[in-house]
């Protein structure tokens, strides 16, 4: 019993510092967050939409860089002189929302300000930003004003990380070299409040804040581990300020960790939930039963514009990815990067296109649907919908003639094909294992969908 007494004793004396060690004590977010009607309603909305346009845009493009990373350093006055070179006179905020509209996205997250910086919307509290360029255009009044005319809701992309200011405190990434002046925590975060406020004060209804660079702050352990937090990002602030300027708006935070309070839906960086086979970046990410999720990922090679970038992503890739997404019960995000004139390139509308033309057809298949009852398989992944179960084949050449799926939950009224509206001859035995045959499967079919009324 002295053993047990002591061992608790211990254990109270050192229980702060194993909190600090995890790396989230610093930082719980919004504790005690109860999300408002509007919230609510928005996370449903965003559960249905499963398909979104990611704008990586800024200064950096006119260096075919990175965007964001392009200062990481380097020297910040010659980095700074970018800004009298960049004149996207080509932009066109009309055209872009069009695109996206056209290749079946229901919302677009846009970059506000990167890593770098750079504010791609008018503030008062940088010169850093757009409207001191040539060009000398809000971007964001533009896309907000067009998202509002065409249907398209808007979401804002914020670095908590910089490599420019020089309040902002060096975490794991290098910052810009010759930035002078002393780092000051608190007047970053009051600077990064100052904007947030802007944002969603002047560019009318925001529906989601997209965070990334907390894990700039956070120590780095070998084998893509986190540990403690070096610095407090104060989330509990910045997210109960976010939710009282717009109750509606969603918030995410691209951490790569289990969320937080006060988090609205989950993110995963070029990775499906749970696979951790793109980037990589979310291994330490447990998934969120109870939120909306997101898949963000690219078409090139790259977020921004860089210079000869060799698209190797098919319209065929990018189609499964979008249907894997909805297998998993999230959402897409799709990435294009505009030149630094201002304009989509040509093979990234090409597959955004196309991707809409699929769309018109099997959209039925891929809004508003949810997660099914099974996992992902080899041949491709199964989604429900009131009283439907689609079945998207997209491996077919794994198939031979017939699908099977065990532990079918559900007795089924009828079976057809949604491309033919053909009746498929079926059985579930007792033990319950679904048997569809298809004779007709094609090979060489980017998507088939078979549909199971019950």
């Amino acid at each position: 019993m002295r053993n047990i007494l002591f061992s608790v004793i211990i254990l109270l004396q050192f229980y702060p510092k194993i909190l600090q060690a995890q790396g989230n004590d610093q930082d719980k977010g919004q504790v005690g967050y109860v999300p408002s009607k509007e919230n609510l309603e928005n996370r449903e909305w965003f559960r249905d939409a499963h398909f979104g346009m990611f704008i990586h845009w800024g200064v950096s493009s006119v260096l075919g860089e990175e965007i964001g990373w392009a200062l990481s350093g380097q020297d910040i006055n010659k980095y700074r002189e970018n800004i009298h070179v960049f004149n996207p006179q080509k932009f066109d905020a009309a055209a872009v929302v069009k695109l996206a509209k056209d290749a079946g996205m229901k919302y677009i997250t846009f970059t506000t300000r990167h890593h770098d910086s750079f504010s791609m919307f008018n503030t008062k509290y940088s010169d850093w930003s757009i409207v001191n360029t040539p060009y000398g255009k809000d971007v964001l009044k533009q896309l907000s004003e067009e998202c509002q005319k065409q249907g398209i809701r808007l979401f804002c992309y914020y670095s908590l990380a910089d490599f420019y200011r020089a309040d902002y405190c060096q975490g794991n990434v290098k910052k810009a070299t010759g930035i002078k002046g002393e780092c000051n925590w608190d007047e970053y975060i009051q600077f990064m409040k100052n904007q947030l406020t802007e944002i969603l004060t002047n560019y009318g209804t925001i529906s989601g804040i997209w965070f990334d660079g907390h894990w700039d702050q956070v120590e780095n352990l070998p084998g893509g581990k986190y540990g403690k937090q070096m610095r407090a990002w104060h989330y509990d602030e910045i997210y109960k300020l976010i939710h009282e300027l717009q109750p509606g708006c969603m918030i995410v935070n691209n951490h790569h960790l289990p969320v937080f309070p006060g988090e609205d839906f989950q993110t995963f960086e070029r990775d499906l939930p749970g696979e951790n086979t793109g980037g990589g970046f979310s291994a330490n990410a447990g998934i969120a039963g109870n939120l909306p999720l997101e898949t963000s990922d690219i078409i090139g090679k790259s977020w921004g514009y860089v210079t000869n970038d060799t698209v190797n992503r098919s319209t065929r890739e990018l189609v499964h990815l979008l249907i894997k997404s909805a297998g998993l019960g999230a959402n897409l995000l799709l990435n294009i990067g505009p030149t630094p004139e201002g304009e989509v390139r040509a093979a990234y509308k090409e597959r955004l296109l196309d991707m809409g033309d699929w769309l018109k057809t099997y959209g039925e298949t891929i809004y508003g649907t949810r997660k099914s009852f099974m996992k992902p398989a080899n041949w491709g992944v199964a989604v429900e919908k009131e009283n439907k179960i689609y079945l998207h084949i997209i491996n077919p050449e794994l198939l031979s003639g017939k699908l099977e799926i065990p532990d079918f939950p559900f007795q089924p009224e009828k079976v057809t094909s949604f491309d033919t509206k053909q009746q498929l001859d079926y059985r579930v035995n007792k033990q319950k294992l679904l048997t569809v045959e298809l004779p007709d499967l094609k090979k060489e079919a980017t998507d088939q969908v078979v549909v199971v009324n019950f």
